[in-house]
């Protein structure tokens, strides 16, 4: 008889070139525990495509290491910068399909969304939300870029969303197939 797994360890990303956040928290029952808070900054890399590998190979390594259940990604906003938002949305897919290759299903939110879950107000600050985050999961030390914490946020967004009484209402795509069926403007 196979046992039933007790916990859900859940990876939220932060997507970006420049720094991407990833936070990794495990639940048991209604205990939320922080197992990892950092980023990746490719630094000296100047080539795009390289840039793009190493978040790949990042998030494909935390999920062998951790071993996720979920993965829960924010959602780009939209800016005025056509270029910034482009290669934003080139390192969201390329996480997406790292988590997408290791079989875990894909949750995104919006960062309006993130900052309602923790916070109560979808219009918080970055200092609010990490405030709220020390409290729920009782870690003093504040990481030296907010993209960590943000990254955070989107998995404890998650398990607040899935654990609500309305169920989940952001999208989940499983596999290719049901991510175009869900998302037809979104392919060119």
């Amino acid at each position: 008889m196979a046992t039933q797994k007790t916990s859900k360890i859940i990876l939220g990303i932060d997507p970006g070139t420049i720094v991407m956040g990833y936070g990794l928290i495990e639940v048991k029952g209604n205990a939320i525990t922080l197992l990892e808070m950092d980023v990746l900054k490719p630094g000296k890399v100047t080539d795009g495509y390289k840039k793009l590998q190493l978040i790949y190979n990042t998030v494909s390594g935390l999920i062998i290491k951790y071993k996720p259940d979920v993965f829960a990604i924010e959602a780009p906003f939209f800016g005025k910068n056509v270029q910034s938002m482009l290669k934003l949305g080139r390192a969201q897919g390329v996480a997406i399909a790292a988590a997408m290759r290791h079989g875990l299903d894909v949750t995104e939110y919006s960062p309006k969304k993130v900052k309602q879950s923790i916070t109560g107000n979808g219009n918080a600050d970055k200092e609010q939300v990490l405030k709220m985050l020390q409290r729920l999961l009782q870690f003093g030390d504040a990481p030296k870029y907010f993209d960590a914490s943000d990254a955070l946020a989107v998995a404890v967004c998650h398990h607040f969303q899935s654990n609500s009484l309305l169920g989940d209402t952001s999208k989940k795509a499983n596999g290719w197939d049901d991510f175009i069926k869900k998302n037809p403007g979104r392919v060119k």
